[in-house]
């Protein structure tokens, strides 16, 4: 088999199951650390035990994700000079900087008061401690914007110019490298879908306790949080996903093309679903909206895109193969995405009207088991909606976007490591599956632990009377 021997598809594949595999955990992080950082706050406002033994439950969740995050991310750091060796001769220039920053400022600045978090309640005012809270979250949204200023970068490059020799990328501006055409609609739209994880996350712990008739208090203040959370963040969903898509049709048209499978220059329709006839280069569907995708994207019914066999006749796409361009996985990923929005939309207005109106949700046990499964929607939607990215701008792993300079743009082909040999990569690839298998389960067993233990309120409450010292201390020392 091909697949068995293509140095740059295992590659390719390998680096995919770290991505996937790291952006379980990522997501959750981020998304509970805003959930954390709102407890605590209701924790320092109330002085509950109640509230404490949530906070001590939420830390411990957020903390063990956090842990396992940050191991899997190093593994992705080690493929750039292992089997992309050649990649990063080309962009180490441009990514150099933003790396750097994500580890010096996001990095420290989280896993620090993380430390405040984990050891410091005893030890700290309540009101640093909450501050503490916010500053960890605030470290994981900073370290998100690095990351993906790097990758932004890769699919809409600025800031650079080639080099003499041909052979690499050169920073010139690196303010205009870091707010790069579409760094600010994708960051907005990453971060917007990892609060929608982490508040259905929230509404899948609340859910399974109220299934369960345990911790009910816990679980309603769980299930509101959750539902106040996801509501705003469906909603704020609709504006990031509409401007990230308006960027894509301005900068990657290639990307376009597969995403809606014009082969053909069309007024694009709006798919539902369908599936592309990759041999005979055409959408099968059932229905469709005529001009409905360029509606989305212009405002207009008329405005004609082209299509891919238009594209690779110009010199800036005369590298890609049309026959050879994955056209039937892009369209399927993204329309999967779209589809998962939907349902996640609808799980957040059920939330937040039945859980707003006299809690009717401790009644509605089909609800709460919408809860407890709500989670693996918005996971489905950004495990594909990353595939969508990624694969779309094939096949260039530094994309010639429409305003990018002039020959910064590196085939994945040429990207790959001369030296790794597919037997290589095919055992790394079982080894990996191997010991992330491992750490899964393990991760599934610590979090599956502190959910039966739940909200352990007498140890908040031994801990209360040291914060109320604190506080009177606290207190005393503003007078």
């Amino acid at each position: 088999m091909d697949i068995l021997t293509d140095v740059a598809l295992l590659s390719r594949i390998q680096f995919a199951l770290t991505v996937a595999y790291h952006f379980i955990f990522v997501p959750l992080s981020i998304g509970l650390g805003l959930i954390t950082a709102i407890f605590a706050t209701k924790y320092y406002r109330s002085r509950d035990e109640k509230d404490g033994a949530a906070v001590r439950l939420w830390v411990k969740i957020f903390t063990a994700t956090f842990a396992i995050g940050v191991a899997t991310g190093i593994t992705m750091e080690f493929s750039f000079g292992t089997n992309w060796a050649d990649y990063s001769r080309f962009v180490g220039d441009i990514f150099g900087a933003p790396l750097a920053a994500e580890a010096l400022f996001a990095f420290f600045l989280e896993s620090v008061f993380l430390g405040v978090l984990l050891f410091g309640r005893n030890k700290v005012s309540p009101k640093f401690y909450t501050v503490s809270a916010w500053l960890v979250w605030a470290g994981s949204l900073l370290s998100a914007l690095w990351i993906l200023i790097a990758n932004s970068w890769m699919q809409t490059p600025a800031g650079a110019e080639l080099a003499a020799d041909g052979k690499k990328a050169i920073i010139t501006d690196f303010l205009a490298a870091a707010m790069n055409p579409s760094i600010a609609p994708r960051y907005f739209h990453v971060i917007v879908a990892l609060l929608i994880i982490g508040a259905f996350t929230s509404l899948a712990l609340g859910g399974w306790y109220l299934l369960k008739n345990k911790h009910t208090d816990f679980a309603m203040k769980t299930v509101r949080i959750g539902a106040v959370v996801g509501i705003v963040a469906s909603c704020a969903m609709i504006v990031t996903a509409h401007a990230s898509a308006v960027q894509v049709s301005e900068e990657q048209p290639t990307k376009l093309a597969m995403m809606e499978g014009m082969y053909n220059d069309e007024v694009p329709p709006l798919y539902a679903f369908g599936w592309v006839d990759e041999e005979n280069e055409k959408v099968i569907t059932p229905f469709a909206i005529p001009g409905g995708t360029s509606f989305l994207a212009t405002g207009t019914w008329d405005t004609e895109y082209k299509g891919l066999h238009s594209l690779a006749q110009e010199e800036k796409y005369s590298d890609m193969n049309v026959a050879d361009q994955p056209v039937n996985l892009v369209f399927q990923t993204y329309h999967l995405m779209v589809a998962m929005y939907g349902l996640i939309m609808v799980t957040a207005i059920l939330a937040i009207v039945f859980t707003m109106r006299g809690g009717r949700v401790r009644s509605m046990r089909w609800l709460q088991k919408l809860f407890v499964i709500s989670p693996l929607f918005p996971f489905v939607a950004i495990q594909v909606g990353w595939i969508t990215a990624e694969v779309g701008r094939q096949p260039w792993v530094v994309y010639p976007s429409t305003t990018g300079p002039d020959g910064v743009a590196l085939l994945t082909n040429d990207a790959i490591s001369q030296s790794v040999s597919a037997p290589e990569l095919l055992i790394t690839l079982g080894l990996f599956l191997a010991v992330y298998l491992f750490l899964l389960i393990g991760w599934v067993r610590v979090i599956s632990h502190f959910v039966k233990q739940g909200p352990d309120e007498g140890a908040a409450k031994a801990a209360d009377g040291n914060l109320a010292v604190a506080s009177a201390g606290e207190k005393g020392g503003e007078q």
